[in-house]
């Protein structure tokens, strides 16, 4: 994955970012978009209602980027089937 520095990380609008008011898993390319699934479970502090708009975010940006999402919700996130 594609690190951000600080600089870069600061440079960025809270828009950019999955969860914005946490300012947690950036959304600038692919590579961040696969990094955002796979973290979204490990985010702390927020609510069903912050996870709702980050996974509508991370969907816009799967399909922006051409990232293939499997999972319909992100209570799937995980799961087995």
């Amino acid at each position: 994955m594609a690190e951000l520095s600080t600089k870069d990380r600061e440079k960025l609008g809270k828009r950019a970012f999955a969860f914005p008011d946490q300012e947690k898993e950036p959304l600038e390319n692919a590579s961040h978009v696969r990094n955002a699934i796979a973290r979204f479970n490990q985010v702390k502090g927020v609510s069903d209602d912050d996870r709702e708009a980050a996974w509508k975010r991370i969907k816009a940006a799967a399909k922006k980027f051409d990232v293939e999402v499997s999972e319909k919700s992100w209570r799937e996130i995980g799961k087995k089937d």
